[in-house]
């Protein structure tokens, strides 16, 4: 769980250069961080959007969202 003040900092870089929040929250090398950069390069709007949706709504914290995929054998 993240504290507000780590969250509002993160949603002020979000709307300011979409990706940097985006690397604060998930880190640089990661598929968020490469998306965001790929919508912030097509047009600014959809970055913002695509920022605050990883930021706020998607949650890292959760065992199931990282590791929810199950490989086939």
């Amino acid at each position: 769980m993240t504290s507000g003040c780590t969250l509002l900092c993160e949603i002020l870089f979000a709307l300011l250069l979409p990706p940097l929040g985006v690397c604060l929250r998930y880190g640089c090398c990661t598929v968020e961080f490469f998306v965001c950069l790929l919508l912030t390069l097509l047009g600014y709007l959809p970055g913002i959007i695509y920022a605050l949706y990883a930021i706020v709504l998607v949650n890292p914290d959760r065992d199931d969202y990282r590791y929810g995929y199950h490989t086939l054998a």
